[in-house]
């Protein structure tokens, strides 16, 4: 049964973050608030959750699950090699609206989808979404709508699109930024821009030390 938890009560928000723990390491699919958009998540190394995910979505594999994680640490575990520019970003802007396309250790015991080698990594500016995750470790999460809807900025409308086909609901409010982060990837020869969100191509370019039309074209 679908539970619901408003985690701007502390004791609701304490049961929450257990059940949606509890959920996600049983095979389950959570709701979670993150600083951009609401997200569908589960435990990144299961693949028959991440399978469940996708086909909550109506996604297929040929569009891989993006990986939030829980501090800048878990990188390391995560991708080979780490570039520069990648540190570089994050030391700006994590947690924040920036997603990194970057080269995975190719070891990793995971099945996101067809990445031909590449994960997409993010690091949430949400108290509820950071919690959860240094609980559960890194999850695979989209946003938290049905494929080819608007992505859920409150937790109805993310009820409504997916029901009972997720296993808790953590409601942390209206999403501060309501709209889909910045995607900068990093797995090829140079930086270059595939989403243009929150977080400018002006302000990625100043940090990279680049022209923003470099990173667009």
């Amino acid at each position: 049964m679908t539970q619901m938890f408003d985690c701007g009560d502390p004791e609701q928000r304490r049961q929450g973050i257990a059940a949606a723990v509890s959920a996600a390491k049983g095979g389950g699919l959570v709701v979670l608030p993150t600083d951009t958009v609401y997200g569908i998540g589960a435990d990144a190394f299961d693949a028959e959750a991440v399978a469940a995910l996708l086909a909550a979505k109506g996604r297929g594999r040929d569009m891989p699950v993006p990986v939030l994680v829980g501090s800048w640490q878990t990188i390391d575990g995560l991708v080979f090699p780490v570039p520069s520019a990648a540190r570089d970003l994050i030391e700006a802007f994590w947690p924040g609206a920036l997603s990194l396309v970057v080269r995975q250790v190719p070891s990793l015991q995971w099945d996101l989808g067809d990445s031909d080698g590449t994960v997409m990594l993010r690091m949430p500016l949400h108290p509820v979404a950071i919690e959860l995750l240094r609980e559960v470790g890194p999850m695979a999460v989209s946003s938290a709508n049905i494929s080819g809807q608007p992505p859920a900025v409150e937790v109805a409308e993310a009820q409504r699109q997916l029901g009972e086909q997720v296993a808790v609901y953590l409601d942390g409010g209206p999403a501060a930024r309501r709209a889909a982060s910045t995607i900068v990837d990093l797995s090829g020869p140079a930086p270059r821009i595939l989403r243009v969100g929150p977080i400018s191509a002006a302000a990625i370019a100043a940090v990279l030390g680049t022209d923003p039309e470099a990173l667009l074209g």
